[in-house]
């Protein structure tokens, strides 16, 4: 068989993408929770009929689900029977391709001219799907069950109406049942969107044409991974990345990884990882492959995303550690928390071997905190879940971004406008974490602070958050960055949680309110070889304070604000001697 043209080649590969784009803004824009319509917590892709593996996914989706929701499609096709024409199933089991019991996923077959041409799927973040706190995120769960609904692949849709027996079970289930309609509906009709943009594509160019366009491109994407991989030197790599806790037994979770480099092909091996853990921060496999999938089109961006893309990415299943859940593992920290520390032990691992492709470790945690009660003023319930960003790390090309998304999606925070709107909430404060970027020759980017007040009536809140203990690595003798902090203040006295950012069910009355600071990037090589002019600017808008301007980058700012470098300074000291002493010809 001929390639085909370039320039038809390229036209498919964009419209095959834009099917699911447009499948992302019809779910964004017709979905009731916030956390989808605002914070853009959900994704949609195309994969193939018979194996799952990806063909497609919209620019607009989450990069953790693109390894999820391949493995999720697979295990609907193995389980499905008789699928037809306007058939959707629902799933959300974590041990069946997923990530944990909020991420909701829908999966329906494409037929084209009477054949399975196709599965289209999307994912969305549901703001409570059951379990023993509202949101979900029960920081001290010790089996699945106690996390929510858990659903293996079902018909929610029988060619094309709802089972309302199926349902009622689901909405039987939940917190805020009748809100989930909106949702429920508005993740079905992205799927349909998705059929008839699809049917204008294989009308246009033709089944065959399309089909081995799908071919190429997989092809492509695997020889466009391999001539990066090409660029990292033979030989094995060390990284390290920690958890702080499970949030049942106080100690930290390591994740050991090691690459080895052969050629064109990389092999991921994390088998020394610390062992299943009692609390949710265990990861089930999807969401562990995932994590290194994302973490490779972090370092390699300009690589397209289909299953080419991870077909030289080599991945020793780890079982017996945290990285390998079986039922009855809790996991609701799986794919917010944990992949991302993933990712950062992949980093970890690389920078010495692509310093300047690589960058600082980011701020590394989703910040998922949840508030769930009634409100009296409206007399109807309510969850409010809030994600938040972080700083970035530093990098050969520059300081790290602040308030930047999580490292495993473009979510973003709800506007705050919308959440007063939605909850009896006010925010006091939404600022930048002004200190918390690590100090580098290039610095981390700086978190936020955000301070809620309850308006009114009594709730409960919940938190699954990390980096808590320890910041975000800095790299090449950069600092890391500030650490996640939480303080619930309640009538006038301070609790904060004992795990640091991971806590449950605490009671939250009127005007209690709880104040979260999130962690900034870690810094990229050493502080004192940073431009002191930059110190100065830095310093004189405030992102540090003249005595943390001394102490993390030996550099001086007198009263007229002027910066001097500090002799004295021990950072600064053995620097200027390394640059003093005679070099060898």
């Amino acid at each position: 068989m001929s390639s085909l043209d370039p320039v038809t080649l390229a036209v498919i590969q964009s419209g095959l993408q834009q099917v699911c784009n447009e499948m992302d803004l019809a779910f964004v824009r017709s979905a009731f929770s916030p956390v989808i319509s605002e914070a853009l917590d959900r994704s949609d892709g195309i994969y193939h009929p018979e194996n799952g593996d990806l063909i497609s996914q919209g620019e607009l989706g989450l990069p953790v689900f693109v390894g999820t929701m391949q493995f999720g499609t697979k295990c609907v096709i193995e389980r499905a029977k008789n699928a037809k024409a306007g058939d959707v199933y629902i799933v959300n089991d974590p041990y069946l391709g997923g990530t944990h019991l909020m991420d909701v996923r829908f999966v329906k077959p494409f037929f084209y001219q009477g054949e399975l041409f196709a599965w289209l799927a999307n994912t969305g973040h549901w703001p409570d799907t059951g379990g023993s706190v509202p949101g979900g995120f029960s920081a001290s769960a010790t089996e699945v069950e106690q996390e929510g609904l858990r659903l293996p692949p079902v018909k929610l849709y029988k060619e094309g109406v709802i089972d309302k027996e199926i349902l009622s079970i689901v909405l039987s289930n939940i917190r805020i049942a009748d809100q989930r309609i909106g949702d429920i509906k508005a993740q079905a009709a992205a799927l349909t969107v998705g059929e008839k943009r699809f049917e204008v594509l294989l009308e246009r160019y033709g089944v065959q044409t399309v089909k081995q366009a799908i071919e190429e491109l997989r092809e492509r994407a695997a020889q466009q991974m391999r001539a990066c991989i090409n660029d990292i030197p033979d030989g094995e790599y060390n990284g390290s990345a920690f958890v702080d806790s499970d949030g049942v037994v106080d100690k930290p979770l390591e994740i050991k990884m090691k690459i080895r480099c052969e050629g064109t092909e990389l092999y991921f091996d994390m088998s020394d990882s610390s062992p299943p853990c009692l609390g949710p921060m265990n990861s089930v496999i999807a969401t562990t492959r995932s994590s290194i999938y994302l973490a490779m089109k972090h370092i390699f961006p300009d690589v397209p995303i289909n299953a080419g893309t991870f077909d030289p990415l080599h991945i020793h299943d780890p079982k017996g550690t945290f990285l390998y859940a079986e039922y009855p593992r809790p996991v609701s920290g799986c794919a917010a928390e944990v992949s991302q520390r993933i990712a950062e032990a992949v980093f970890v691992a690389l920078v010495e071997a692509i310093p300047n492709k690589l960058f600082a470790a980011p701020a590394g945690t989703s910040g998922n905190f949840c508030l769930g009660g009634v409100d009296p003023e409206k007399d109807r319930p309510y969850v409010m879940y809030v994600i938040s960003g972080g700083g970035y790390g530093g990098s050969n090309f520059g300081d790290g971004i602040s308030n930047g998304c999580s490292t495993i999606g473009i979510s973003k925070t709800t506007p705050i406008e919308v959440m007063e709107q939605y909850y009896p909430v006010i925010f006091e404060e939404f600022s930048l974490h002004e200190g918390s970027g690590g100090a580098g020759k290039y610095r981390g980017g700086f978190g936020v602070n955000y301070k809620i007040r309850l308006q009114r009536g009594e709730a409960r809140a919940s938190m699954v958050m990390d980096h808590g203990r320890t910041g975000p690595l800095g790299v090449l003798g950069g600092a890391n960055g500030g650490v996640n902090r939480v303080v619930i203040s309640q009538n006038g006295v301070d609790y904060i949680p004992p795990h640091l950012s991971k806590d449950q069910d605490i009671e939250v009355n009127q005007n209690d309110t709880v104040r979260v600071s999130t962690p900034g990037g870690g810094g990229y090589g050493n502080p004192c070889e940073r431009d002191i002019s930059l110190v100065q600017s830095d310093v004189k808008r405030g992102y540090y304070t003249e005595l943390q301007a001394e102490e993390l980058f030996g550099v001086c700012i007198d009263k007229s604000g002027k910066a001097n470098i500090v002799k004295t300074n021990k950072k600064r000291k053995i620097l200027i001697e390394n640059l003093e002493k005679p070099r060898d010809e």
